[in-house]
């Protein structure tokens, strides 16, 4: 998994050279360092060597599109993933959060909510980061929070920043019942526009990682008309 910390640079991969240096500028001028790279393929190079803390991930890239690079980063890390678009329609930013997208912003887009947006992420990170130390454990299944681990048969899963905290908020309280704008509440703290059934993509994405069958869950299980509950645990740490 990604261990950056927030002084990590954040990796902006946008074609556009114009684009890419107004936000370039705007992150230096919030005090963040930056890498930027004009092709998907320099981007996925940069993200697998640079340790980025973030990715600000334009979508229409040569090379190697956005969502291929997406794709291809999340085989193997759980690096906060902004992705930046002329795309608008609703089917797009579902496709993004179900390949392991963060957020998602439309251009034209206000540089400086762009800004907040990556502070939200990065503080979303340092809070599942910093949260209790308590080994939560269900069947073969263990979530370690104070490393920000999640391992199944002793092997690791990686998940992205907000698989891994809808994974804690369901495992943190077995048995009890979230409604999908409880989730969305917790997930988007700050108030981002999101539709609910991005909590949907998400348990959907968590179940592919960490059920035997995800069309016959054992952990995260839907109350229909309601939401979701994870399994009354076995055991905690």
């Amino acid at each position: 998994m990604n261990n950056a910390s927030p002084t990590n640079p954040i990796l902006i991969v946008e074609d556009d050279p114009n684009i890419a240096a107004l936000v370039e500028t705007y992150l230096t001028n919030a005090g963040f360092t930056t890498l930027v790279a004009h092709d998907g393929e320099t981007g996925l190079s940069l993200a697998r060597g640079g340790d980025p803390s973030l990715v600000i991930l334009d979508l229409m890239l040569p090379r190697i599109d956005g969502w291929d690079v997406c794709r291809e980063l999340r085989k193997s890390s759980d690096v906060p993933i902004l992705m930046l678009t002329a795309r608008e329609e609703e089917v797009d930013r579902i496709v993004g959060f179900s390949i392991g997208a963060d957020d998602y912003v439309v251009k034209p887009f206000s540089p400086r909510e762009l800004v907040e947006r990556v502070k939200a992420i990065l503080r979303r990170t340092r809070q599942a980061v910093a949260t209790a130390e308590t080994k939560l454990r269900h069947g073969d299944l263990l979530l370690e929070p104070e490393k920000r681990k999640l391992s199944i048969g002793g092997k690791a899963v990686p998940l992205t920043p907000l698989e891994y905290k809808l994974l804690h908020i369901l495992i943190g309280v077995p048995g009890r019942v979230f409604t999908r704008d409880e989730l969305l509440d917790r997930l988007y703290e700050r108030g981002e526009t999101v539709i609910d059934r991005v909590i949907d993509v998400h348990v959907g994405k968590l179940r592919q990682k960490i059920e035997r069958d995800a069309s016959n869950p054992a952990y995260l299980l839907t109350v229909r008309g309601v939401g979701y509950r994870f399994a009354e645990a076995d055991q905690a740490e």
